[in-house]
């Protein structure tokens, strides 16, 4: 168990790097993709020829007994969730970062560059389950203080629904927002998970983000070795010298990712893709520029 001052020094390192990135490369690319595209009421006005019929406000038409039109304006100030897994998996890692810790720094280069637009930030932690909720709230302070629970919280549960924090999203923020979610997207189930991204993103602006590691790609010629399921506890002894074995592992690990990429594109949901041993700054700017 990691001791506060251990921790503090782990958020200020975080700080440090992520802050400065988000000042120099991503609060430009952040502002650009995501500023403007929330609108908020401002006023009601008579109805003039050309105006869209669309924007009729029928209360107000039907009381004043002339047609009156909603008047929109772009929201200066926006709101940032991030949906962050904490399940069992996401504390796997064979190069020098576990994906616990890319998510961690992503999370917080995100946060930043909202913070840069002058925008709040929130935080969701899910396991099968809504594990933690941090409201959205502006300045330095809150950041780091998500910074630190991204670092040291422990989850009850070690198993996925992703359809959970979908959920959450949409009946606890009434308000648009944008939305990053941190995943590396193994659920088994599938389907219960697009019917809930498909509402969560007619409501909310959503991009996902999904961070894995080589190793769960394709297995090495090794020999006989056990293999432990994170999120279950289930072991196997494998024998990863067999060619088949080896292209079955292989073939699994496309099969999921065209599923994730299939329903993203069904939902009409950008999405990155990041691994433990690459430079997520080029993934993140990748996502960006989709938009």
């Amino acid at each position: 168990m990691e001791n506060s001052s251990d921790i503090l020094k782990q958020v200020r390192k975080i700080e440090i790097k992520t802050r400065g990135l988000s000042n120099d490369i991503f609060a430009g690319h952040y502002h650009s993709a995501f500023k403007g595209r929330g609108m908020a009421f401002s006023e009601v006005r008579e109805y003039r020829p050309g105006d869209d019929v669309r924007d009729i406000d029928w209360n107000v038409t039907a009381r004043s007994r002339k047609p009156h039109i909603k008047i929109y304006e772009e929201e200066r100030e926006l709101t940032m969730m991030l949906l962050v897994d904490v399940s069992g998996s996401r504390m796997f890692g064979t190069t020098d970062k576990l994906k616990k810790n890319i998510a961690t720094e992503i999370a917080a280069t995100l946060a930043f560059s909202a913070a840069q637009n002058n925008d709040k930030v929130g935080c969701l932690f899910f396991s099968d389950r809504i594990e933690k909720f941090i409201p959205p709230k502006k300045g330095r302070s809150h950041i780091l203080m998500i910074i630190r629970e991204l670092i040291e919280f422990t989850p009850q549960d070690t198993t996925t629904n992703m359809a959970e924090p979908l959920r959450f999203l949409t009946n606890a923020l009434k308000k648009r927002c944008t939305t990053f979610m941190l995943s590396d997207f193994i659920d088994n189930d599938v389907k219960t998970f697009e019917d809930a991204l498909k509402i969560a993103s007619s409501k909310h602006d959503i991009a996902g983000i999904r961070i894995y590691d080589p190793r769960e790609t394709e297995l090495p010629d090794i020999g006989i070795v056990e293999l432990k399921d994170a999120e279950t506890g289930r072991k196997v002894w494998t024998d990863t010298s067999s060619p088949t074995i080896r292209e079955t592992y292989r073939r699994n690990w496309e099969e999921s990712s065209r599923q994730v990429d299939t329903v993203m594109k069904r939902c009409r949901v950008d999405s990155v893709a990041v691994a433990t041993d690459e430079d997520y700054v080029k993934s993140l700017i990748k996502l960006f520029k989709q938009r």
